[in-house]
Order: C-alpha cells, then structure tokens, then sequence
C-alpha cells in the first residue's frame, strides 16, 4: 500500500509539470555553447526573451534536457535554486567572475521553474 502511494504520488508530480514548445529554438547549439564562448548563445537571446514564459512550470531535470547543465547553479532560500545560463562570451570563459548578460530560471523547492530572469551576470 505505501508503495502504491508513492506511486501515484510520483506520477501527479511528473504530471504537474510540461515541456515547452520550442519551435524556433536550437537546443542542441544551445548546450554545446557551454558557458556562451562559442558566441552561438547570443543568436537566441531574441527567441528566449519572446517565449521566457514558455519555461513557467518546467522542472529543473526538464531544463537540464533541454538546455544542457546550467553555468552557474546558487542556492536561495527556502530549498530554492537558480540556474544561470550565459548569453555572451565574457570573463567567465577563462574561469573568471562575469558580467556578461545571462538568463536566470528560479526554481522552487519542488524543482519547478516559477521564475525567468534576464540580467548582466548573476543574481545576488
């Protein structure tokens, strides 16, 4: 019965969550431009900012499938996360902190994006 439980339980959360429509957007050059040093990221940046709301509601492992593993994954408050996606070659190509303009997916403690931010650098 406990099992059962998990179970169902398991599949309403897998249900809560959905994959954006990404007609338009290369995923794939996306995550191979890890860190934006290719310059490949900042050809997207119009498509992001016009369907950032798309992302509402998609879960963390969902993003890492569709955007690759973040640049830069804090720790807020309260079990939340925000990983940091950047959007133009900087400093952090050589390992160094950076300004350079980045997306932020804010996730809440049950790994759901509620949250899409454009900003130079990283949040505080």
């Amino acid at each position: 019965m406990k099992y059962f439980i998990l179970f169902i339980f398991a599949l309403l959360f897998s249900a809560c969550t959905h994959q954006p429509d990404l007609t338009g957007f290369d995923a794939a050059s996306f995550k191979q431009d890890r860190g934006a040093c290719g310059g490949k990221r900042g050809q997207q940046v119009a498509w992001l900012k016009a369907h950032k709301m798309n992302f509402q509601g998609v879960s963390s492992n969902n993003m890492d499938e569709i955007l690759g593993k973040p640049d830069l994954q804090q720790l807020a408050d309260r079990n939340q996360e925000y990983y940091i996606y950047f959007l133009e070659p900087g400093p952090q190509c050589q390992q160094k902190p950076s300004q350079a303009k980045s997306i932020a997916f804010r996730f809440s403690a049950m790994g759901i994006a509620t949250e899409i931010t454009f900003q130079e650098g990283i949040p505080l």
